[in-house]
């Protein structure tokens, strides 16, 4: 026998046993390991699907980034400086979010975090002198290459709920909240001011774009452009579902007819919402 084809095959044995000895003492060494052991204990039921499920979302978000998450520039709903009582209140009203940036000539200028709390003291009594700037909390600001794990802990640490996310030259790219970051752990978290009407196709780069999983095909094709078949599926969710031929995990991404499509919210019955990515044409 060949002395090298010998040592490679004991090799492959080793490697083997390694592999097979760190599952049966449940001692993980890589990713890959973790990830089979949740696997097989979700399969044995010492742990449901939801806890697996929630695992996995804590393994994702310490490889994802402020960017992948953040509500970009262009969706941020901002208050601007100078703004009295009666000029915030009903964005407020309208808007039903806590917290608001505000911001001074552009929202490049952020001067500070409005909670929407505060105000209710100028609403019990409307005759308090009102001065946004007094109200205004400190900016948490973080790049866009925030490592989410990492972001997740300061919020915690410092009781924070929201950080502006600036690009390489400092200028505002969007905005991201805890609750974007737990959402990548547990899945969507919806509350009653959450809106039904929540718009289904969102630009957030040049070329890619957020995309609600039950819009549907006929909308999918007007925004942008193209002919894909209604018959057998209403919505833009289906058609990626039968693409993958199974329900794909958050960050699966699959290509087809010009677009790459990547999971970003699913859940163990169905998918939620999606990145899309035109792909430039061959």
């Amino acid at each position: 026998m060949n002395t090298n084809d010998s040592k490679t095959n004991d090799a492959d044995e080793r490697s083997w046993l390694d592999r097979l000895t760190q599952m049966v003492t449940g001692t993980p060494y890589t990713r890959a390991d973790l990830e089979g052991l949740l696997k097989l204990a979700a399969d044995n039921e010492v742990i449901d699907e939801d806890a697996k499920t929630i695992m996995e979302g804590a393994l994702i978000v310490g490889e994802m980034q402020a960017r992948d998450v953040m509500i970009p520039r262009a969706q941020m709903v901002v208050i601007r400086d100078g703004a009295t009582l009666s000029d915030v209140l009903p964005q407020i009203i309208h808007t039903g979010h806590s917290r608001y940036p505000v911001i001074g000539e552009s929202t490049d200028d952020i001067l500070g975090i409005l909670l929407a709390k505060d105000l209710l003291p100028f609403v019990l009594n409307p005759d308090a002198k009102f001065d946004l700037n007094a109200l205004l909390r400190p900016a948490v600001i973080v790049p866009e290459s925030k490592r989410l794990n990492v972001l997740l802990r300061e919020f915690r640490q410092a009781r924070n709920h929201m950080a502006i996310v600036i690009d390489e030259y400092g200028g505002v790219a969007g905005l991201v909240t805890i609750e974007d970051v737990l959402e990548e752990i547990v899945g969507e978290i919806e509350d009653e001011t959450d809106s039904d009407e929540e718009i289904q196709i969102r630009k957030l780069t040049e070329d890619s774009y957020f995309v609600q999983a039950l819009t549907p095909v006929e909308d999918f094709n007007d925004a942008f452009d193209v002919e894909f078949s209604d018959e057998e599926f209403d919505t833009i969710g289906g058609l990626v579902l039968q693409a993958f031929g199974r329900l794909p995990a958050r960050n699966e991404t699959i290509n087809f007819s010009g677009f790459e499509f990547r999971v970003i919210n699913s859940d163990q019955r169905k998918l939620n919402s999606l990145r899309v990515t035109v792909l430039p044409e061959a």
